[in-house]
C-alpha cells in the first residue's frame, strides 16, 4: 500500500512538472498584446473572426483593426503566436509593467510622461487631431479653435487629447471620458458638443454614424510629434524593442495608410 501511495505521489509530481514546463514553453512562444479593443479604427471588438480578427483571450469575442494588423506582423517577425488581451485604457501600462502582457499596441502615443515608466518602439502611425461634432449642429462648419468658444468639449481620460482642450479660449471643458464609445453616446444625446480625437477615429465615427461630422482645422491644436505619433509600448529595457523596430521599419508609410484605410472600411457598424 505504501509503495502504491509513493508511486501515486511521484506520478502526480511528474504531471505537475510537465504541465509547468508546457506552460512556460507556451508563454515563451506567445506574444501577449494589450489593447482596449474599443478605439476604432485602431482596435475594436467583434463577434467573429471576419476580416482577419483575432480571438480575445478569456472570452468568445474577437479583436480587429489597424493595431491588430500591426500586431500580427510583429508577432510573425518575432516568431511567436499572437494573443490579444482586452484591457481598459488606464490598465494597459500597469499590465505591461507587471508582466501580464508583453506589449501595448493600442493607439498609444509615446509621451515623455509614459516614457518614465515604459519604453516605446519607433512610430507605426502618425495622425492629426480633429473634433467630432453633430452633423447639422452649431459646430459642423467650424474651422478654427476659436469657433468652439463656449462649446462643451471632452476627450478620453489620461490622453493628450484632453489636455489640448485648454488651448480653446472660453471652452466649456467637460469631465474626461473613459472611452470613445461613451463619448459617441454623449455626443448623440447632446450632453457634449464635441470631442477631440485623431483623424482615423474621426473618419471611423462619421462612417459609423451619419449624425456625426468631423471638423479638420485650418488653425488647429499645437502638438508635438510625440503626441500625434503612435508606437508600441514595451517594458523598460525590453529585448524585443530592437526586433519590433526591425518589423516596423519594413512597413512603408504607403502600406500603413493602406492598412488604415482597410481598417476603416472593415470596422463593425456599431463601432
Amino acid at each position: 500500500m505504501k509503495k502504491k501511495i509513493v508511486l501515486s505521489i511521484v506520478l502526480i509530481l511528474a504531471m505537475m512538472f510537465t504541465a509547468c514546463g508546457k506552460s512556460e514553453e507556451s508563454s515563451e512562444d506567445t506574444f501577449k498584446v494589450g489593447m482596449e479593443a474599443n478605439y476604432a479604427p485602431f482596435n475594436w471588438t467583434q463577434v467573429d473572426d471576419s476580416n482577419g480578427a483575432v480571438p480575445i483571450k478569456g472570452n468568445a469575442e474577437y479583436a480587429g483593426g489597424y493595431d491588430v494588423e500591426i500586431a500580427k506582423k510583429i508577432a510573425e517577425g518575432l516568431g511567436k503566436e499572437l494573443e490579444i488581451v482586452k484591457i481598459e485604457w488606464d490598465g494597459l501600462v500597469p499590465a505591461l509593467t507587471s508582466g501580464k502582457i508583453d506589449a501595448i499596441i493600442g493607439g498609444m502615443s509615446p509621451t515623455a510622461k509614459r516614457k518614465e515608466t515604459i519604453d516605446f518602439s519607433n512610430n507605426y502611425y502618425k495622425s492629426d487631431l480633429v473634433m467630432v461634432v453633430k452633423k447639422g449642429g452649431d459646430y459642423e462648419n467650424a474651422s478654427k479653435l476659436s469657433d468652439f468658444s463656449g462649446a462643451k468639449i471632452t476627450a478620453q481620460l489620461n490622453t493628450f487629447h484632453y489636455t489640448v482642450i485648454d488651448q480653446i479660449s472660453g471652452v466649456n471643458k467637460q469631465t474626461a471620458s473613459d472611452n470613445f464609445a461613451a463619448m459617441r453616446v454623449a455626443l448623440e444625446s447632446g450632453l457634449i458638443d464635441g470631442y477631440v480625437s485623431e483623424r482615423p477615429e474621426g473618419v471611423s465615427a462619421t462612417a459609423a454614424n451619419q449624425n456625426f461630422a468631423m471638423v479638420e482645422f485650418t488653425d488647429g491644436f499645437k502638438t508635438s510629434d510625440e503626441d500625434t505619433a503612435i508606437a508600441v509600448g514595451v517594458a523598460k529595457d525590453s529585448e524585443m524593442t530592437e526586433q519590433i523596430n526591425k518589423v516596423i521599419s519594413g512597413i512603408s508609410l504607403e502600406e500603413q495608410q493602406n492598412i488604415m484605410d482597410t481598417a476603416i472600411k472593415n470596422q463593425p457598424a456599431a463601432q
